[in-house]
């Protein structure tokens, strides 16, 4: 039956994370050149020695886009898992609270999730400093609003059904509701939104280090090199075109993977392949 077949967009999705999430753990060992080396020549193309050439300084570009890589996978990472830290406690609480909290969380959650995640970010980047780890924080707090509203609405939903309230009624605790019943059932929806949450926090990385507030040098952000590429594009495309594919790539792969997921846990919806 379709039901039990895995989805192509999983598949696809999976695969080109992984690439470049395997391509960011070679990094950590080997890299074909030393991340500050110059001594390549200024703007050189495709060669043998350069699979990607050159920057105006002389780096060799594929070194700096496979640390970039590496910082895509710490940040993509690091912000689902603070945004899935926060997100899904806040949107807990808010579920077992009275209705007033509710109503008051739930307004201030939908105040929270009309600003962007890009300029939500770039405001408590500004208030803290750039560097890596503020850069992961600050994306995943701009996130965890969206997965707080999503959670607080699947929560209230299982703390609704008739077996939550037998559970209740003898005697399990609260924790024992929400861990036995709750997350359980809620999970598998949540996953999916992680996983786009993963590559919108990559793209937002890449926006924020593009804008001169992301990781600082000696980190090559994919962002950063669109930045340095921009006024050698004609000379030195590949310096330009590489990271903007592999931000596309990583962005549509996530993508990708959570409709794949969403296909998976629910065969109805349009994605099941």
């Amino acid at each position: 039956m379709n039901a039990h077949r895995i989805p192509l967009s999983l598949v696809v999705g999976a695969l080109l994370v992984g690439v470049l999430a395997l391509i960011a753990l070679v990094s950590l060992v080997w890299l074909p050149y030393p991340i500050e080396d110059t001594s390549g020549g200024r703007l050189e193309g495709f060669s043998a020695d350069h699979l990607l050439g050159t920057d105006r300084l002389g780096h060799d570009l594929a070194s700096r886009m496979m640390v970039g890589a590496r910082i895509a996978l710490i940040v993509g990472l690091g912000a689902v898992a603070v945004a899935a830290l926060i997100g899904v406690s806040v949107g807990l609480v808010i579920a077992l609270a009275r209705p007033w909290v509710d109503d008051v969380a739930s307004a201030l959650l939908d105040v929270l999730i009309a600003f962007p995640t890009l300029l939500l970010a770039m405001l408590i980047v500004a208030g803290f400093g750039a560097s890596l780890v503020t850069v992961t924080v600050a994306i995943g707090v701009a996130a965890s609003a969206v997965v707080a509203r999503l959670t607080r609405i699947l929560a209230r939903r299982v703390l609704a059904e008739q077996y939550v309230l037998a559970a209740r009624t003898s005697g399990v605790s609260t924790w024992g509701i929400l861990t036995r019943h709750v997350l359980p059932n809620i999970w598998p929806t949540l996953a999916t939104n992680l996983a786009v949450t993963m590559g919108g926090a990559v793209l937002a990385e890449a926006g924020l280090s593009y804008l001169g507030l992301g990781a600082p040098p000696p980190n090559a952000s994919w962002g950063r090199l669109l930045q340095d590429a921009q006024a050698t594009f004609t000379t030195q495309p590949l310096g330009a075109i590489a990271p903007g594919l592999a931000i596309v790539a990583f962005v549509l792969g996530a993508n990708l993977a959570a409709d794949g997921l969403r296909s998976l846990i629910d065969p109805t919806q349009g994605g099941a392949a």
